[in-house]
């Protein structure tokens, strides 16, 4: 990478240039897990000193691009492969190939059943259904966001005590109760609402949206109506039958 002249009366910060230097070098030079040259190595090249290069770097670590190992240096993030299939748990598949994973419950609320969310879980229009909204994280970074519907008469005292971890899981261990899915559609858009936010990403990088159907796996009566938006600069999806 060659000297950079940094640009100190456009307006912009020095480092949100920095930053901004940074992100287009590594999508355009680097793979998943390249290491960084040091900050002493960057605040040469742009003039500057380590305080203001490590404030650049920590604008991409909070954006999910890079990673700090203390004493190792700073590696880039890449995509994470995540199957969709019938039996996909989200802490079971990040958790195989390395990642940690935990998950927040945002929200629960009692909801009246929208048309769509009815017609999937064969609920009438306006029936109570439960909503669950988290949001999942991966190597401490946010991953997705999912907003989960289920029958509220069935499931809402149930699961009350549900807070972290697979939800699938929770019901399998507390209701004997395994999903399959039967559904997954597949969809680009912006992020909507407070997603961006949520997920420490700009609101002009798009999101995949995932919407799934799981049904009981004995019975096939449909019991979960989900929507989750994965960030998509650090994803990978791949469907299987």
């Amino acid at each position: 990478m060659s000297l950079y002249t940094l640009n100190r009366d456009q307006g912009k910060s020095i480092y949100r240039q920095i930053a901004q230097t940074l992100e287009t070098d590594i999508k355009a030079h680097y793979q998943a897990g390249d290491k960084l040259p040091s900050e002493l190595v960057l605040a040469e090249r742009f003039g500057v000193n380590r305080h203001t290069v490590r404030h650049a770097i920590d604008g991409l670590i909070d954006a999910g691009m890079l990673e700090r190992h203390h004493g190792r240096g700073t590696f880039v993030l890449g995509l994470v492969d995540y199957a969709i299939s019938t039996k996909t748990r989200f802490t079971e598949l990040l958790q195989a190939q390395g990642h940690s994973t935990d998950t927040r419950v945002l929200q629960r609320m009692i909801v009246p059943a929208a048309n769509g969310v009815a017609r999937r879980l064969n609920l009438s229009e306006g029936d109570p259904v439960l909503f669950i909204e988290a949001l999942r994280l991966a190597d401490n970074q946010p991953f997705c966001i999912t907003s989960h519907f289920m029958c509220a008469q069935r499931f809402a005292e149930p699961l009350n005590p549900y807070e972290r971890g697979s939800l699938h899981t929770f019901l399998q261990e507390r209701l004997a109760l395994n999903l399959k899915r039967v559904e997954s559609l597949v969809t680009s858009t912006l992020p909507q609402g407070d997603d961006a936010e949520l997920l420490k990403m700009a609101r002009t990088t798009p999101v995949l949206r995932v919407k799934s159907l799981n049904v009981c796996h004995e019975t096939g009566i449909p019991i979960e109506y989900a929507l989750t938006r994965f960030r998509a600069d650090r994803v990978q999806l791949s469907v299987t039958v």
